[in-house]
């Protein structure tokens, strides 16, 4: 068994963080520490497999909001890492309806040995957290999706190296992927440009805390109401849907005001030659993004996908507290 991959790679001394709620929580050298964990894991997977260093864990895994990409990847690192996970669907849980977020948490506590939860309400997370004694980490919230901000920045550094200074581009509704991209790029020296209808911005105690962490890190954040000037210089071209799950009744709406923020082949080639396009999925294709971007040379939407597999294990290996 490779118990070596598993120690902190950049820095012996790093402290072992009990949830993963923020990417903000974390320095960037933890970041950086995970970023390297994940690649490690990745390659060692396609070399053979994982270690079962997860063998006798269970990983509870609470859905208020449907996933494809969440459920499975969960699922699968898990298994890839010799633990179990269990499916919890917002009928067997009714987190805060039907049992107190509190009773849930202490119930789970003693039943399993992290919790994953997928939830509307960010407060709802944040009071799991505080009364469970195992690990919790965010699979997303209507604040932030720190997973998938991972993930992204696997995406990018595999293709682009560690350099400060990329230019990452996000075009489209400032809404909880926006967020922790944003802080990422905050914490990895990446300049952030978000480009969003007037009304649609991301909150502005995010933009503070980003501005913050920029401060130590060099990295600058732009926002732009224009995305024919938000993708000038562009490495990364990322947008979302348009409408995320909850917000159903405002599609027409919606669709009308963004309809000049679709990233199609004229605003991609608008960014640098060698820009790559990210999408988190699922992809309202032809609304947001064209199917000759999504599905053209330079599209990363399934690496990206992929990678959800690989940061996750990342995650777990660390809240699990292996070494």
């Amino acid at each position: 068994m490779n118990t070596q991959l598993l120690q902190p790679i950049l820095n012996q001394e790093i402290m072992l963080k009990k949830d993963f709620l923020h990417i903000s929580d974390f320095s960037p050298v933890e970041i950086q520490d995970l970023l390297d964990l994940a690649i490690a894991l990745k390659k060692e997977y396609f070399n053979g497999g994982n270690p079962p260093v997860l063998k006798g864990k269970t990983l509870a895994m609470i859905f208020q909001k449907p996933s494809l990409r969440t459920r499975v990847s969960f699922e699968m690192a898990m298994q890839h890492l010799g633990g179990h996970a269990m499916y919890l669907s917002p009928a067997e849980i009714g987190l805060g309806k039907r049992e107190s977020i509190a009773d849930v948490a202490r119930v789970l506590s003693g039943y399993v040995h992290g919790i994953m939860a997928r939830v509307f309400e960010h407060e709802h997370l944040l009071e799991l957290a505080q009364w469970s004694n195992v690990p919790v980490i965010n699979g997303l919230s209507d604040y932030n999706h720190p997973c998938q901000a991972l993930a992204d920045a696997l995406t990018i550094q595999e293709r682009f190296g560690t350099a400060k200074g990329l230019n990452i581009t996000y075009i489209g509704d400032g809404n909880n992927v926006a967020v922790s991209l944003m802080h990422i790029c905050a914490q990895l020296g990446w300049n952030f440009t978000i480009a969003n209808p007037i009304g649609y911005e991301i909150s502005p105690q995010a933009i503070e805390l980003a501005k913050q962490i920029s401060q130590e890190t060099g990295a600058e954040v732009s926002f732009y109401n224009d995305p024919h000037d938000a993708v000038k210089g562009a490495d990364v071209i990322y947008t979302d849907t348009w409408t995320s799950m909850g917000q159903e009744e405002e599609t027409a709406k919606r669709e009308e005001i963004f309809s000049e923020y679709q990233v199609n082949s004229r605003l991609v080639s608008e960014a640098k030659k060698d820009a790559i396009v990210m999408h988190c999925l699922p992809a309202h294709r032809n609304h947001e993004l064209t199917d000759e971007v999504a599905d053209g040379s330079q599209s990363v939407l399934f690496p990206q996908a992929h990678n959800r597999l690989h940061a996750q294990k990342a995650i777990l290996a660390r809240a699990f507290g292996v070494t």
